[in-house]
């Protein structure tokens, strides 16, 4: 089994073109299944369906959420099409296995004002706080996820029309666009700032004061410092700024297709879980402005 994953994971990187954080979790996901298959002595090209409810009741007794065993059964059912097409197998097994129903989580967003006190609190005057402030005003404005953001490009802006082409899940294009408050602050950027980092060649947007790209890891302690002290309710990480503009948009009266397509969703129902907030806020006005004396 060690060997079919490795060509599994090699497949899924050259081929398929997954994200790097796809592959790293569906290798946890398939090593466990493995320790797990290796300890009951089970051939994996040869699995009944007892053998995957065994393993389900596993997971539910460590008390995994219904997400995440969700997420396992769909890297199984990929990893077991893989074997079916390279006819290491008849059948999958994993088909005629049902993915839990998942827990609707709403969303945590920002308010207008949670929003101005993150602004308010950057010293754009000096070089860290111009470049915090530019990475919360883009991942406001554009609602993209943080590996799309330090994945921006140079080439990839147009700056005449304040729009951005985004790379996203599955190498799905797509574009965003900014406004003017972005604007002023990318343009403060490219100007004054990054021609004075090393390594200024560098085709990526955001890049480090060594000229190296920013990953994802570096990004997320970033927001999480520019908050941490900050009298906020909200707990605050870069995705918290994607739901903030999907629920604002909707609040405002966008559509739910549009935000899907600026969001990269592939699925509608993705994008339905925002719409909740939206009813709910409209409930709040409601109740608070339909009042009969």
């Amino acid at each position: 089994m060690e060997d079919d994953i490795f060509k599994y994971l090699t497949y899924l990187k050259k081929e398929a073109s997954f994200s790097l954080n796809t592959i790293i979790s569906y290798q946890k996901d398939l090593e466990s299944f493995k320790n797990f298959i290796n300890k009951k002595n089970l051939n994996y090209l040869d699995l009944k369906r007892e053998d995957i409810i065994d393993y389900l009741k596993y997971l539910d007794e460590k008390k995994l959420k219904n997400s995440s065993i969700s997420r396992k059964i769909s890297c199984f059912r990929s990893f077991y099409n893989y074997l079916l097409e390279e006819n290491k197998i008849n059948k999958n097994i994993f088909k005629i296995i049902k993915n839990p129903k998942l827990e609707k989580k709403v969303p945590n967003y920002l308010n207008y004002e949670e929003l101005r006190i993150i602004l308010d609190s950057l010293n754009y005057q000096t070089d860290e706080g111009l470049l915090n402030r530019l990475l919360i005003e883009l991942f406001y404005a554009t609602g993209c996820r943080v590996s799309e953001i330090i994945a921006i490009k140079l080439e990839d802006i147009d700056r005449s029309n304040k729009k951005i082409r985004i790379m996203g899940k599955g190498s799905k294009e797509r574009i965003v666009y900014y406004g003017e408050y972005a604007e002023e602050f990318l343009d403060k950027y490219l100007s004054n700032l990054r021609p004075r980092l090393a390594n200024k060649e560098n085709p990526y947007l955001f890049i480090d004061k060594k000229g190296k790209q920013f990953n994802i890891n570096e990004m997320e302690l970033r927001i999480k410092d520019i908050v941490k002290n900050l009298s906020l309710k909200s707990h605050v990480t870069p995705h918290t700024f994607r739901h903030t503009f999907a629920t604002h948009l909707l609040n405002n009266g966008a559509d739910i297709k549009t935000v899907q397509e600026l969001l990269g969703h592939a699925n509608l129902n993705t994008t339905g879980i925002y719409t909740h907030i939206s009813n709910e806020e409209l409930r709040k006005t409601y109740l608070n402005k339909f009042r009969r004396n």
